[in-house]
């Protein structure tokens, strides 16, 4: 085993932290492994382990909620002058691309950084940045979720990258959710990735480099953005939105280990009622009939995003189906329900359960690929077992 020379002066001043292990790929390491593995593959693997009150810090870690191991080696990137002409952040929605995109564009410009690679994020390039509305920020992305990026945006994004900055350092520009680009519009991108104008970085955001076309991939730095966990979630939302422990509990377990959904979920309190009153539609559809089921579908099929966010909800309360059928000991996602979720696990099983996480699986990536949402709703609620409704209050 390798060991990093100031380890032991580590263990020294915090003794605690010498048994503190973590599972990476599967196998046990030490925390002196740990730090050996994170200054060699940590922008490879997306993964390092950290105490959870280290994960925010307002000055060194960009004022962002944990993926410090990303903070920091992108303010080296810029603290060196050594940044990429592109990057890569990947993750699912709400984990933080967009946010460490942006703090990205304001180290890159900040006239008056408090240290190499810390933007100060008061001057007035910052707080236009924050706001987008920066004259050198270009952002490109499909109308809606779910929707097409198309290749004329593509070529219109190029021409306005070929003009020098209008007043920052760089032209920056944010390309998001970039596996919705249709293929021709990747790739027209790849003649700029591959001969980028000078003072021009481009930022990608995907929930998976595996969406993307390989040549696209393989001209950026990927940084793969992994969800948090509920502590170091709950501990920012009360240090940052100032909610109560349990509340920021709650809302820390809804949020997937998303620090983004999470914030604006703590800043959207609305969006919780509409959640317990999609599970409340879900648990009466369950004792509907199908005259009931098919109208529910009707009704809620025109909207494709509205639909796909509540499949999501649904997809929550199944995965904890699930994992009450199964025995496993990880925390819900939904606290409030146990007594609901340990009925529904008793009548279905384990192989109900996991038919149904399969089947809301299947529709989302259906209404994703845009196959007509009425049916791919219907043919899910003829899929949904029949139980007798449980009150959710």
């Amino acid at each position: 085993m390798h060991i990093c020379p100031f380890s032991t002066a580590l263990i020294r001043t915090n003794p605690g932290w010498k048994n503190y292990t973590a599972m990476y790929i599967g196998i046990e390491f030490s925390l002196l492994e740990i730090l050996w593995k994170f200054l060699t593959v940590t922008h490879e693997t997306g993964f390092v382990a950290i105490n959870p009150a280290l994960g925010y810090n307002h000055g060194v870690n960009w004022d962002i909620l944990g993926h410090a191991w990303a903070v920091d080696l992108l303010r080296q990137h810029v603290a060196q002058s050594s940044f990429r002409h592109a990057y890569l952040f990947t993750g699912p929605q709400g984990v933080g691309r967009r946010t460490l995109a942006v703090r990205l564009a304001q180290a890159l410009n900040c006239p008056q950084p408090p240290a190499p690679g810390v933007p100060c994020r008061t001057c007035r390039t910052c707080t236009r940045l924050e706001a987008m509305q920066h004259p050198d920020l270009a952002i490109v992305q499909a109308e809606q979720v779910g929707g097409t990026l198309k290749v004329d945006q593509v070529r219109e994004l190029q021409h306005s990258l070929s003009l020098a900055p209008y007043e920052a350092r760089y032209r920056v520009a944010l390309l998001l959710r970039f596996e919705e680009a249709h293929v021709s519009a990747a790739n027209a991108l790849l003649k700029t990735l591959e001969e980028p104008p000078p003072q021009v970085v481009l930022i990608l955001t995907a929930e998976n480099a595996e969406n993307l076309l390989p040549t696209i991939v393989s001209r950026c730095e990927v940084l793969r953005l992994r969800p948090l966990t509920a502590e170091m979630i709950s501990q920012g939302l009360q240090d940052r939105a100032g909610l109560s422990p349990d509340q920021a509990s709650l809302i820390a377990h809804l949020s997937g280990g998303r620090p983004g959904y999470a914030l604006h979920l703590s800043q959207q309190p609305a969006e919780l009622g509409l959640r317990q009153e999609w599970l409340k539609d879900h648990q009466h559809l369950l004792a509907a009939s199908r005259v009931d089921r098919f109208a529910f579908s009707e009704s809620r099929s025109k909207d494709k995003e509205l639909l796909r966010q509540i499949l999501m909800v649904w997809l929550s309360l199944w995965r904890d189906v699930l994992l009450q059928a199964s025995g496993a000991s990880i925390a819900h996602t939904n606290l409030t329900l146990g007594a609901e979720i340990e009925k529904m696990a008793s009548e279905v099983g384990l192989q109900g359960a996991s038919a149904m996480v399969a089947s809301l699986q299947r529709t989302l990536d259906l209404i994703d690929r845009n196959v007509n949402a009425r049916l791919a709703l219907d043919v899910l609620l003829l899929d949904l077992p029949r139980m007798n409704s449980t009150e959710i209050r």
